[in-house]
């Protein structure tokens, strides 16, 4: 038998490539570990967010009750003091601008910035907040209306509407909020107004859905004792005796005695037959 030939030229050129193709696997293998050099700790995994826990009938509190305060509108009934007199902005200040919103920062103002920036927080006001037809309108611009003295425990009346796509809230000592919106948003809304949207640790939402349609008058009835708050949303439970948390601090409790605040994310909106009862401080206990 005859044996071929090899060609050398050939036989080099291929040796070259795997060696070549050799070196390059070997460099691609990863470094031996370096059995004296600890592994980096991993990362721990970020916590999760609390998730509010679902609300309770907590028996304290009847179902129902008395839809409006059924006086005529802006008109007190008894016991109560109208905070809005259903004429003008009396009684009434603009919010203060961002980061003095939080009533934190707000207490630490020296006196000279407290009045800049309440100066300014009160063209504010006047530039988006009017009376009409005997109701409080906002234009969907500027900042909150806060009332001018302060209420620590206190029932309290209001009625509201909004338009479409509507989202807005009532600060209780000056902490959001009970909330308000157009149940046929997509941002979870459909579970109604009422709730306490900011609440991580307590119920955040209403125990039931007691809107009227978008356009039509809405009244609450707000109750709040010390930490709590009881609301009723057009004579029906929707908020059953909740801690309202602190949502500028959440290691402390709610401000003792603070401003309440209509609120609204850049919608026209209105109020009117807001009435307050300020309650004693017994009534925490």
């Amino acid at each position: 038998m005859r044996r071929r030939k090899v060609n050398k030229r050939i036989l080099t050129s291929v040796l070259s490539v795997v060696t070549a193709f050799g070196g390059f696997a070997i460099a691609q293998q990863p470094a031996p570990k370096d059995p004296a050099k600890p592994a980096a700790p991993a990362k721990p995994a970020p916590k999760p967010k609390p998730v509010a826990p679902l609300p309770e009938y907590t028996g304290l509190n009847p179902k129902t009750m008395a839809p409006t305060a059924g006086t005529a509108d802006n008109t007190a009934p008894e016991g109560f003091v109208a905070a809005f007199n259903g004429k003008d902005l009396t009684g009434w200040v603009g919010l203060l601008k961002a980061p003095n919103d939080n009533p934190i920062k707000r207490a630490a103002l020296s006196a000279e910035d407290r009045a800049k920036a309440t100066a300014e927080a009160e063209a504010n006001k006047i530039a988006n907040w009017k009376v009409e037809d005997g109701a409080l309108v906002f234009s969907g611009k500027g900042r909150s209306l806060c009332t001018a003295n302060q209420y620590g425990n206190f029932e309290m009346w209001v009625t509201w509407k909004i338009k479409e796509a509507g989202d807005s809230g009532i600060y209780l000592r000056g902490s959001p909020q009970v909330q308000i919106w157009d149940t046929n948003l997509k941002n979870g809304a459909h579970v109604g107004s009422g709730g306490f949207y900011n609440n991580q640790k307590n119920p955040a939402i209403p125990l039931k859905k007691a809107d009227k349609p978008v356009g039509e008058w809405n009244t609450f009835f707000i109750r709040m004792v010390g930490e709590k708050a009881t609301v009723y949303l057009n004579g029906e439970l929707v908020v059953d005796n909740v801690t309202l948390e602190n949502y500028w601090d959440r290691t402390q409790p709610i401000f003792a005695k603070e401003q309440i605040e209509l609120q609204n994310h850049g919608n026209t909106l209105w109020f009117k037959n807001i009435y307050i009862k300020e309650l004693p401080d017994s009534a925490a206990k």
